[in-house]
């Protein structure tokens, strides 16, 4: 079915005519009217920039079927609403706000996302190649598939769920809060508090580098992972580490439920509460009168590792390996 749009073209900076073009194509336009191609379908927009004086809003509101390549966006709401669009080599700046809001089957790659809130409350959105500044990136979103792809968030993927991370940097403050069903490979995160409340989080061959890492989480698994920072994982349940590695990480584990494999030292452990911890080195295990009642973890540390190995280590205090390498906690001193 061909439609009919009423277009308003800005040439060299001044509003030409209304123009009204039949065609599903549109290329080389410069577009600043109110929804001015709402609720299209079946259509190709490329070389195209959606900015002027109008400073309209909602451009391709409500539209399905488009395929979007080489424009530039810089007015409010661009894609709210939409279904089935490819995004390629296009770029939303900051003053877009909110590009993505209500929208579904969305694949972007190759652009670049700016504004506060460039995805909100989608489905199924696939982002590839591609650099995002969004300090409220993600929200109550469901089903994203994110590869090869930077991230600068202070907000990152608040309550979303059914996520694949794979080669993502991301640079952010409070990462992954409430989120569910979430695997994420290859990755580098560089965040203050990460994976708060989550559940059925998999991390694994990547580095995650923040404070609080995971507290209050429910299943979380880091595999073949570099953790670095203070106090991570506490009051968590379900919480496997297999072959991690702990940098810098004192504190650790506090009021947890944790079956933890570490290469290398621990900087401190206290008072987990159940499961098994193994690593090459413990720096201190703290055991104090806020332990809980029903503790049940065991500490160990590796025996393979020499008299030499183990008194040349930063951290070594010989009357900690005595209590590391006893077989439960309740024996360790306080």
């Amino acid at each position: 079915m061909t439609m009919v749009f009423k277009i308003t073209l800005i040439n060299g900076g001044k509003k030409g005519q209304n123009m009204s073009l039949k065609s599903n194509e549109f290329k080389d336009l410069i577009m600043d009217e109110e929804r001015a191609l709402y609720g299209i379908q079946g259509a190709t927009i490329s070389h195209c920039t959606f900015d002027g004086l109008a400073d309209g809003e909602s451009a391709l509101k409500e539209s399905a079927d488009i395929h979007v390549s080489d424009c530039d966006f810089r007015l409010r709401y661009p894609f709210w609403h939409v279904r089935d669009a490819q995004i390629v080599n296009s770029r939303m700046t900051d003053t877009c706000r909110a590009a993505l809001w209500y929208s579904k089957q969305v694949i972007i790659k190759d652009s670049h996302m700016g504004g506060i809130k460039a995805v909100r409350e989608c489905e199924d959105i696939t982002i590839e190649n591609s650099n995002i500044v969004s300090s409220e990136f993600g929200w109550l979103s469901h089903g994203l598939v994110i590869k090869n792809t930077e991230l600068e968030s202070e907000y990152p993927f608040f309550y979303s769920s059914d996520i694949l991370l794979d080669n993502f940097v991301l640079s952010g403050k409070y990462s992954f809060q409430y989120v569910e069903n979430v695997e994420i490979k290859n990755s580098l995160l560089d965040t203050k508090d990460a994976f708060w409340h989550s559940k059925n989080v998999t991390v694994s061959d990547s580095v995650v580098k923040g404070e609080y890492l995971g507290w209050y989480s429910e299943n979380l698994k880091l595999v073949r992972c570099k953790i670095i920072g203070t106090q991570p994982l506490c009051y968590a349940k379900g919480l496997v580490l297999e072959d991690c590695e702990m940098i810098d990480c004192d504190l650790s584990f506090e009021y947890s439920d944790v079956h933890a494999t570490i290469t290398g030292s621990i900087t401190s452990v206290k008072n987990p509460r159940s499961g098994r911890i193994i690593a090459d080195l413990i720096g201190e295990v703290i055991l104090d009168d806020n332990q809980l009642e029903d503790v049940s973890c065991v500490i160990e540390v590796r025996e393979d590792l020499d008299n030499e190995e183990i008194q040349n280590s930063e951290i070594y205090d010989e009357e900690c390996l005595k209590q590391c390498r006893c077989a439960c906690a309740g024996k360790i001193t306080n």
